[in-house]
């Protein structure tokens, strides 16, 4: 009999002394006026599943005349706390009797009494099953998380959420509704994938929600109009980032609310755009994206290379601002793992979303190629035919990078016979095409067959020092 087929019994026996009337020695006080209900619970219990309520025990010590020990919780609710009860004792807790806001009580109340392993559990399951809910209601999600420093996992989900997707809080229809310091806190962030002039949109759209009653159309407000706006928005002027707007953007979208800028900073700001060598030329403001976030466990490629690879897979232009900042996640490395055709399948068969780069012999040549769906190692050669040993993709393509160093000196290359993608034999490494681009041990070659361009300047064979396949997560 395995052992946890015992605990169940175990559960329903603890629940059972909760209910009991006899032996109880605490009373809990729970809410506030004119809401309190009292719990009865054991100190044994109480001492070894809260630390909280354990501190509080240790300096309320049981008298030997019979006193009960009583404990007060005003800053949780007495059906809240019912449910909690319920979990120290039983050790158990269904969530899909409650609504992601009971949730989320349970989960602020459970952190104030130390229940470490209930708020793992509940932080993992808001994440896996309630992230929609949360979006839709970021401001309570953010509040929640950064004012208690357990709740780390929903900190990680409100980051990644605010520099990955911001319009998901931007363009949410409680947007309006958020604190200035929670839309400050926002628009400071270095890695807010976002064009300056849509910062400065929505801090404008945020202030002019505050006071419906402002005109839409800035020629029309008075001098009060400005300090209003002004005051609405004062803690997040100082984040926008001016000088990564285009003059034309400037003109256009700042020029007009310059009565809310502080004097020294329009002054500034006015002398940059007035500068004929200051992106005059520019037509679009830069996109706020950091490469610090950019981290890559390579031998061959620098994030510039990342961030250009992350386009092609997104089917951007170079200029475009990235959309995901993809994790590339190193499952192979030939110098570590070997370049034997049968580890790269060990390792990457049933694998997809890779990215294959290969640093060729005595030059700073690079080639690659992207395979988002799974490598296959068939190895029945005498039964099938040679059309069984390719699969099918649309979204496949193979690169190079004539020089490591110059960025620029790509040619890419994406699939136009999509049944030929990608070549999956027991006896070769990660393949694309007929020939297209071919790797097997240290050795390859390159061809045009299945792929739009060749990424060589001649076909022909090639000798690899150094190879790695990474997995491509968001």
């Amino acid at each position: 009999m395995e052992d946890n087929k015992l605990l169940p019994e175990l559960s329903q026996n603890l629940l059972e002394i909760l209910n009991d009337e006899e032996y109880y020695d605490v009373t809990i006080e729970v809410g506030n006026d004119p809401y309190i209900k009292i719990f009865r619970a054991h100190m044994v219990i109480l001492h070894y599943r809260s630390t909280y309520l354990r501190k509080i025990l240790s300096t309320n010590k049981k008298k030997n005349d019979g006193t009960l020990i009583h404990i007060k919780l005003p800053n949780i609710l007495p059906e809240i706390f019912q449910i909690i009860l319920r979990y120290i004792y039983g050790g158990k807790i269904s969530l899909e009797d409650y609504d992601a806001s009971d949730i989320i009580k349970i989960l602020v109340a459970g952190s104030e009494l130390g229940l470490q392993e209930l708020i793992a559990y509940l932080q993992s399951f808001l994440i896996k099953t309630k992230s929609n809910w949360m979006e839709q209601n970021f401001n309570l999600i953010y509040q929640t998380s950064f004012e208690n420093d357990s709740l780390l996992e929903l900190q990680k989900f409100c980051t990644s959420l605010t520099s990955k997707e911001p319009n998901k809080i931007f363009e949410s229809s409680n947007f309006s509704s958020i604190p200035e310091k929670l839309l400050a806190s926002l628009i400071q962030s270095d890695n807010l994938q976002m064009d300056e002039i849509q910062v400065w949109e929505h801090a404008l759209k945020w202030g002019l929600a505050q006071n419906p009653e402002l005109p839409s159309d800035p020629t029309n407000f008075s001098k009060e109009d400005f300090k209003t706006l002004e005051s609405n928005i004062r803690q997040c002027i100082p984040f926008i980032r001016f000088h990564n707007l285009s003059s034309e953007e400037f003109s256009d979208k700042v020029l007009p609310y310059r009565k809310i800028l502080p004097k020294e900073l329009y002054e500034d700001l006015l002398k940059y755009f007035m500068n004929p060598n200051n992106n005059q030329s520019v037509k679009k403001s830069k996109p706020r994206v950091s490469t610090k976030e950019i981290n890559i466990d390579s031998n061959i490629i620098t994030f510039r290379h990342v961030e250009l690879i992350s386009k092609w897979i997104d089917r951007l232009e170079i200029t475009d601002e990235i959309k995901n900042a993809y994790k590339f996640k190193l499952l192979l490395r030939g110098s570590r793992d070997g370049f034997e055709p049968k580890k790269f399948h060990e390792v990457c068969d049933n694998q997809s979303n890779t990215i294959t780069i290969i640093k060729v012999k005595d030059s700073k040549e690079i080639l690659g190629g992207y395979n988002p769906i799974i490598w296959e190692s068939h190895e029945d050669m005498e039964n099938v035919c040679d059309d069984d040993f390719f699969s099918t993709t649309r979204d496949s393509f193979i690169f190079s990078f004539k020089d490591s160093d110059d960025i620029e000196s790509f040619i890419l290359s994406r699939v136009k016979d999509e049944k030929y993608a990608i070549f999956g034999l027991y006896i070769s490494g990660p393949s694309f095409g007929n020939g297209d681009l071919y790797f097997s041990r240290d050795y390859g070659s390159c061809s045009k067959c299945d792929y739009e361009n060749l990424i060589r300047e001649t076909a022909g064979e090639f000798l690899a020092v150094e190879y790695e396949v990474f997995q491509i997560t968001r």
